[in-house]
């Protein structure tokens, strides 16, 4: 498990930074579920909009569990330093993404698309929310949109060869989403701005390239394992 704190710490980290783009993606979906609540229910709103993001973070950790089990797969055979490449590779790119140098992620939205066809229309039915067992419903499908930066995460986890492992990475990776999504929800706009400053943006990048760069496999390994 103490192996796990440092990754575990940086999937929370790409959750939070990456908020720029949840605002993009999920911000307006946020405002819009947030307007959907009944009158009468405007007392209960802090509620439903946690039930919400705890339908979405269940999503993304069943996810997770998933896809690790293959990852676990793989790793257990010739493929396990092909996997740590292919994680160190995703971590540059989320870092160039965070950054706004290079926006390639979004390109893997489209792999999400044709389930979210299928998806939407569900999850149109339950609106309005008038229960918390129902915004969590409509939470778990919300946690299934087309995101690019969720799909570079989940793969990145996957990655690491066991399914725990990633459902865990996924599960920090959401938490680390909630603070951006649920304050969205709850129209604080001072966050939003502080999170969409360059210098931060940047900061954030160069942070997650670097750790992208001490995953590849290389001798830096074994000098870092002794300090």
């Amino acid at each position: 498990m103490t192996e796990l704190l440092p990754l575990l710490f940086s999937a929370t980290v790409l959750g939070l930074l990456g908020g720029g783009h949840c605002i993009g993606m999920c911000g307006g979906l946020m405002g819009a579920l947030t307007l959907a609540i009944p009158p009468e229910q405007r007392q209960r709103r802090l509620q439903l909009l946690l039930a919400y993001n705890a339908g979405r973070i269940t999503s993304y950790t069943l996810a997770g569990l998933l896809l690790g089990s293959l990852g676990w797969a793989l790793a257990s055979g010739p493929l396990a330093d092909a996997l740590r490449v292919l994680a160190a590779l995703l971590l540059i790119a989320m870092g160039l993404y965070l950054a706004g140098w290079w926006s390639v992620l979004t390109r893997l939205e489209g792999l999400g698309r044709h389930l979210w066809r299928h998806l939407e229309p569900i999850a149109r039915q339950l609106l309005p929310v008038r229960s918390a067992g129902r915004a969590l419903l409509l939470g778990t499908l919300w946690g299934w949109l087309p995101c690019g930066l969720v799909y570079s995460t989940l793969l990145w986890a996957a990655s690491q060869g066991d399914a725990l492992d990633s459902a865990l990475l996924m599960l920090a990776f959401g938490i680390g989403t909630l603070p951006v999504l649920l304050t969205t929800g709850l129209a604080a706009e001072r966050i939003t701005a502080l999170l969409r400053r360059r210098a931060l943006r940047i900061g954030s990048g160069l942070l997650v390239i670097l750790f992208g760069l001490w995953t590849l496999p290389g001798p830096h390994q074994h000098w870092l394992a002794g300090h």
